[in-house]
C-alpha cells in the first residue's frame, strides 16, 4: 500500500509544471483592501490582506521582503494598481502587470482569496506575460498628454453649449463662419454677452475675407434673444476661455518634461537642426503653444512630422505612450502586433477560424488610425496606397491597412535614424503603375480592342 502511494505521489510531481519563479507572489487589487498570496512554504499564512492605505502597502512591501519575494503580479485593475506598482518598484522588486483578460481564473468558486493564489501560482510556473510599460519619465509624459486630451475633449463640449445657445436665439451665424471659436466668432459672441444687438454692429466684427456677403452676415445675426439663453452663452464662453487658459498652462509644463527628455545622440539640453523641409505654419486649434516638433525632433533623431499624415500631436502620442527607445520590440512585425494593427491568427485544426484585427484601446492605434484617414486627398505615395486600399477592400481596411505601413515607417525611421524619404517609393509607383497597364491591356484584349499609347 505504502509503494504505491509512493509511486502515485511521484507521478504527480511529474506531471507538475518546472517552477520559472520560485521566488513569486501574487496581488489581487481592490478599492479599499488588497489580498496577496505567497507560496505556501514561505510562510505558515500564506495570504494575507491589507489596505490601501500608503502605510498598509509600505507594511505589505516589508512583509513580502520577509516572505524572501523578489518578484509580483498583479492585474492592471482600473487605476487602483498604480500606487500598487509603483511603491513596489521603489521597493526594489520585480513587478509583472498583467492583462486581467489574460488570467482569469477556472470555473468555480470566485473569491479575493482564491484570485490572488492564482495569480501566483501562474507566475511561479512562468506563464504570465507582463504588460509595456515605459519608464517613469515617460509615464510622467503620458499622464500629463492624456489630462491635456480630457482637457480638449471639455473644452469642446462646451463649444458645443455655446452652438447650442446661439441657435435656440435663432443666430444663424453657423451658416456664415465655420467656426465659432475663430477670431470673428469669439469677437460676436463677446458683442452680444455684452449686450449688443444691432445686427449691423455685430457684423462690424466678422473680419473680411469670409465668403459669404455683408447682407447674409447681417441677416444671420438677427436673433430672438432670450435671457435663459444669454445666460447659457455667458457661462460656457466663460468655462471655454477657462479650459483654454488651462489647456496653456499645461502645455508649458509637458513643454518641461520634453526638455528633460535625452536626445538622440547628444546631450538633453541639444537642440537639433530640423531639415528645410520641414512643416511650419500658423498653429491651429489643439496644437501646442511651442515648437513641439523641435522637441520631438531632439528625442527621436528623426524629424517624424515629414511623413505624409503625421502631425506634431501624432507623433507626440508616440513618444507619450512608448517613448523614443523601440528596441523593446525586435522588429517592426512585433511593434505593428503590439498594436493591433495586423490580422488575426486564430486557426485550430489545420484551418483559420478567423484572421479579424483584435481590439485595442491604445491611444497610439487610434491616432495612426486618424492619420491613416486623413491621407485620403493626399498627393502622395500613401494617399495613393490608401485610396486603392479602399478601392478593393473598402474604408475600415484601408485604414488599418495604411495604418499597419505608416507604424512600419516610424519604426524603420526611429530605428535607424534616418530622414524620411519619398523618393524611395518611386520603384513602388513604377510597378504598381505597370500592373494597371497590365490588367487594362487583359481587359481591352478580352473585350476585342487594342490599346495604343499616347504620342509625345
Amino acid at each position: 500500500m505504502g509503494e504505491s502511494r509512493l509511486k502515485a505521489e511521484q507521478k504527480r510531481k511529474a506531471l507538475s509544471l518546472e517552477c520559472i519563479e520560485p521566488n513569486a507572489a501574487g496581488i489581487d487589487i481592490g478599492a479599499r483592501s488588497i489580498y496577496v498570496a505567497v507560496g505556501v512554504d514561505r510562510v505558515a499564512e500564506p495570504v494575507r490582506c491589507f489596505a490601501t492605505f500608503t502605510e498598509d502597502l509600505r507594511a505589505m512591501a516589508a512583509w513580502l521582503k520577509q516572505c524572501g519575494i523578489t518578484t509580483v503580479a498583479m492585474e492592471s485593475t482600473g487605476v487602483y494598481w498604480i500606487p500598487c506598482y509603483e511603491l513596489l518598484e521603489e521597493a526594489g522588486f520585480k513587478v509583472c502587470l498583467v492583462n486581467s483578460h489574460h488570467v482569469k481564473n477556472v470555473p468555480g468558486r470566485k473569491s479575493d482569496v482564491s484570485d490572488c493564489q492564482w495569480l501566483q501560482y501562474l507566475h511561479t510556473v512562468g506563464l504570465l506575460r507582463a504588460s509595456f510599460r515605459p519608464d517613469q519619465a515617460i509615464c510622467a509624459l503620458r499622464a500629463l498628454s492624456r489630462h491635456r486630451a480630457g482637457l480638449v475633449e471639455v473644452a469642446s463640449i462646451h463649444v458645443q453649449h455655446m452652438q447650442k445657445s446661439l441657435t435656440q436665439m435663432n443666430l444663424q451665424i453657423h451658416h456664415v463662419l465655420s467656426d465659432i471659436t475663430g477670431v470673428s466668432g469669439l469677437a460676436v459672441v463677446d458683442a452680444i454677452v455684452q449686450g449688443q444687438r444691432d445686427p449691423q454692429q455685430l457684423a462690424a466684427r466678422v473680419q473680411s475675407r469670409i465668403q459669404a456677403d455683408r447682407e447674409t452676415v447681417i441677416k444671420s445675426l438677427v436673433g430672438n434673444y432670450r435671457g435663459e439663453h444669454l445666460f447659457t452663452l455667458r457661462q460656457s464662453l466663460e468655462a471655454y476661455r477657462q479650459y483654454q487658459k488651462m489647456l496653456a498652462d499645461c502645455d508649458r509644463e509637458i513643454e518641461q518634461y520634453m526638455r528633460q527628455l535625452p536626445g538622440k545622440g547628444g546631450d538633453g539640453n541639444q537642440q537639433a537642426e530640423r531639415p528645410s523641409g520641414a512643416k511650419k505654419g500658423k498653429r491651429r486649434k489643439n496644437q501646442f503653444h511651442f515648437d513641439m516638433g523641435q522637441e520631438l525632433h531632439r528625442v527621436l533623431g528623426t524629424d517624424l512630422t515629414l511623413v505624409p499624415g503625421l502631425s506634431a500631436l501624432t507623433v507626440h502620442t508616440l513618444v507619450a505612450e512608448i517613448g523614443s527607445d523601440l528596441s523593446r520590440f525586435p522588429n517592426a512585425a512585433a511593434f505593428v502586433s503590439w498594436l493591433a494593427l495586423c490580422p488575426g491568427s486564430k486557426k485550430s485544426g489545420g484551418k483559420v477560424l478567423s484572421s479579424k484585427t483584435r481590439k485595442t484601446n491604445s491611444r497610439l492605434t487610434v491616432a495612426l488610425r486618424l492619420a491613416a484617414q486623413a491621407l485620403h486627398r493626399s498627393h502622395c505615395y500613401l494617399g495613393a496606397f490608401y485610396r486603392r486600399m479602399r478601392a478593393r477592400l473598402g474604408a475600415p481596411q484601408a485604414i488599418t491597412a495604411t495604418a499597419h505601413k505608416l507604424a512600419r515607417i516610424i519604426y524603420h525611421l526611429v530605428t535607424t535614424q534616418t530622414p524620411y524619404d519619398e523618393s524611395v517609393f518611386r520603384n513602388e509607383e513604377q510597378k504598381q503603375a505597370l500592373r494597371v497597364q497590365q490588367r487594362l491591356q487583359k481587359q481591352a484584349n478580352r473585350l476585342g480592342f487594342q490599346l495604343v499609347p499616347l504620342s509625345h
